[in-house]
């Protein structure tokens, strides 16, 4: 009798790498739609940012609006996992809808835009700005995720104000590696580091631009 081949076992992506990926995606529709000024997705932002700062059980009227079912078709998730990135979607989603606001012919969401970098270009010519220096590190020291959405709440809206994009996918890849307590250690060296290494276009250099573009978290 002939054996059978083996089998072999597909690779499982970590948790946090989907709820990235499916962020990415649903933010890129809800942009792109609102752009076309799309009255669907003007109403789902409309929506969505009504739980911006807020964990996902307290604003229940939001179940089925936030694209949490994306999470569930590609792979299985545990309950922990699920939990994680059910929390870190949401935030993520919903503090896009809130940065989004009133900016028609604007993109908040950029690929590779990150908070550190983003948060530095909030201060004048690349010098450090105390309040906004303090704003930051006051992110940096929260320790549950209901602060740590409040306290984003707050940065997103200096962004707004400032038309600063983010990049969507990858906070809420860092807001569910932030959930566990190295996570978290990492996700602040990773805020830390691009805060630090941003200089504006015209100022960047090679060291500059490979330690901005180093992926270690």
């Amino acid at each position: 009798m002939t054996a059978s081949p083996p089998q072999t076992a597909t690779a499982r992506r970590p948790a946090s790498d989907l709820v990235g990926e499916v962020a990415a995606a649903y933010v890129k529709e809800l942009q792109e739609g609102y752009l076309a000024d799309r009255s669907s997705a003007v109403g789902a932002l409309a929506q969505l940012r009504r739980g911006a700062g807020k964990l996902p059980e307290d604003v229940p009227e939001l179940w089925g609006v936030g694209g949490t079912e994306r999470l569930y078709g590609a792979q299985g998730l545990s309950e922990r996992e699920a939990l994680k990135a059910e929390f870190a979607l949401f935030a993520a989603i919903t503090l896009y809808a809130l940065h989004q606001q009133s900016k028609s012919s604007q993109r908040m969401h950029r690929a590779g835009a990150e908070l550190g970098a983003a948060v530095r270009q909030l201060m004048p010519g690349g010098a450090l700005d105390e309040p906004i220096r303090r704003r930051f590190v006051r992110l940096g020291t929260a320790t549950t995720p209901k602060v740590l959405t409040e306290r984003l709440r707050e940065v997103v809206i200096l962004l707004r104000n400032a038309s600063i994009p983010l990049d969507y996918g990858i906070l809420a890849t860092q807001l569910y590696q932030a959930q566990d307590p190295d996570g978290l250690r990492h996700v602040r060296q990773r805020w830390g580091r691009t805060f630090h290494s941003y200089r504006p276009a015209g100022q960047r250099t090679e060291a500059d631009t490979a330690a901005s573009s180093d992926k270690d978290i």
